[in-house]
């Protein structure tokens, strides 16, 4: 069998589009259809409901979309993280019990990793999970949860065995967040916004089918949702529309044709870092009159060298290896670059109206959207701290910081 190229794609999914694309089906009737054609998330294997096509061609297929102006899939965690985690260490009754919802939308997720004395210290986590019968009982605090309050289900690690060192004691579940004994709370973040939440799970049930790769085996589980996360964070996306999924806030009874319509209005939120921001940002310099500054200039320069520098080392890491590793890394590190250098260059330019938030200043606010938002990147998804040390230690082979044995029963060690 021949090998699948970038014009095979483009003109499958072009074909696809014009065959199936109907502005009046419902969010959920068009996921179906995208979902029964295997195009929802096409790097995952057929098994599991994918195409087994690599990154790069996977951005292809979501370019042809951005292009013929249609809704792409679904978005959020379930479709970054839960389904390839879950294609790769669930078992089949797995894949076919939570996939397919991703897939088609009906169940947005949330990850239930970080705890109040257990972040960048993600393996000192103390959530128990203790066994009752077939089933498993949950309690403990988790937080900065991204879309807690609106998620379906959540992957949730947990401790399942306190004597083991503090890396093998740990298990992964797919949880549902719909439950008894869980309390969600949003965080209010200086953007205005709460897109964080803490998560207090009190007596939460999860039944013994429901534990992806094993007991006790979850921090391997963990590192791969981990690696998806990097690696989609420093990649880049295809800026093509969606809608919400989920049962609880989603959007699947609205009609596609009107999703994108208020879309195309604007329905604010941080903008994505890239070309076209950049491109945004200078015509704002022009329309300010801040193009003919030296220094700005100077400055407009340097930020572009970057975005462009990023550009062409994510064609690179998508060309290169589906493998998600110390690519991923970089690129997160250089999208936390990346905000850092937007915000202080959008200040240059729009100086005093960078504080303003009113969609009827110059910038429409979005410089100080960017603003606000600008330390979020270095923090989620593993601290720039964390990402340096995870390319020192397993990518440079240098020494690991001192610390107690890897050996030492959790349970021997000192908590937060």
């Amino acid at each position: 069998m021949s090998q699948i190229t970038e014009s095979d794609v483009k003109t499958e999914v072009g074909e696809w589009i014009d065959q199936n694309w109907d502005p009046e089906l419902t969010v959920a009737q068009w996921w179906q259809l995208m979902a029964d054609a295997r195009l929802s998330h096409t790097m995952l294997s057929e098994e599991a409901g994918g195409r087994g096509w690599s990154r790069a061609l996977n951005h292809v297929a979501l370019s042809v979309m951005a292009d013929k102006g249609v809704l792409g899939p679904p978005t959020g965690l379930g479709m970054m993280l839960a389904a390839p985690t879950i294609a790769t260490h669930g078992t089949d009754d797995q894949i076919r019990e939570y996939i397919p919802k991703i897939l088609n939308g009906q169940h947005a997720w949330c990850q239930l990793f970080s705890e109040p004395g257990a972040g960048s210290d993600l393996a000192g986590l103390q959530c128990k999970a203790e066994k009752d019968g077939d089933e498993w009982v949950i309690n403990g605090q988790k937080v900065w949860t991204s879309g807690g309050k609106v998620a379906d289900m959540g992957m949730l690690i947990a401790r399942t065995d306190p004597d083991l060192p503090k890396h093998q004691g740990i298990s992964y579940f797919a949880f549902s967040m719909k439950q008894k004994g869980v309390d969600v709370r949003p965080l209010t973040e200086m953007t205005g916004r709460a897109l964080f939440n803490e998560v207090f799970i009190t007596d939460g049930k999860v039944h013994d089918n429901a534990l992806i790769g094993g007991k006790s085996n979850g921090w391997r589980v963990a590192n791969s949702t981990l690696m998806f996360e990097r690696s989609h964070l420093g990649s880049g996306t295809v800026p093509v529309p969606s809608a919400i999924p989920g049962s609880i806030a989603g959007q699947l009874d609205l009609k596609v044709g009107d999703v994108l319509s208020s879309i195309t209005r604007g329905s604010g939120g941080t903008p994505a870092i890239g070309p076209r921001l950049f491109e945004r940002l200078s015509q704002l310099a022009q329309k300010l009159g801040k193009d003919t500054d030296p220094v700005i200039r100077d400055e407009m320069m340097k930020l572009h060298t970057l975005v462009e520098v990023n550009r062409l080392n994510m064609i690179r890491a998508k060309a290169s290896s589906d493998r998600t590793g110390a690519e991923g890394n970089i690129g997160k590190l250089m999208v936390s670059e990346l905000y850092r250098q937007f915000r202080e260059v959008g200040n240059m330019v729009v100086g005093a109206d960078g504080m303003l938030t009113s969609t009827e200043v110059n910038q429409g606010g979005w410089v100080h959207e960017v603003t606000t938002f600008s330390p979020a990147p270095s923090i989620y998804g593993g601290t720039d701290q964390v990402q340096r040390n995870i390319i020192g230690e397993r990518v440079l082979g240098l020494p690991k910081e001192p610390g107690h044995p890897k050996e030492t029963p959790f349970i021997d060690l000192p908590k937060n």
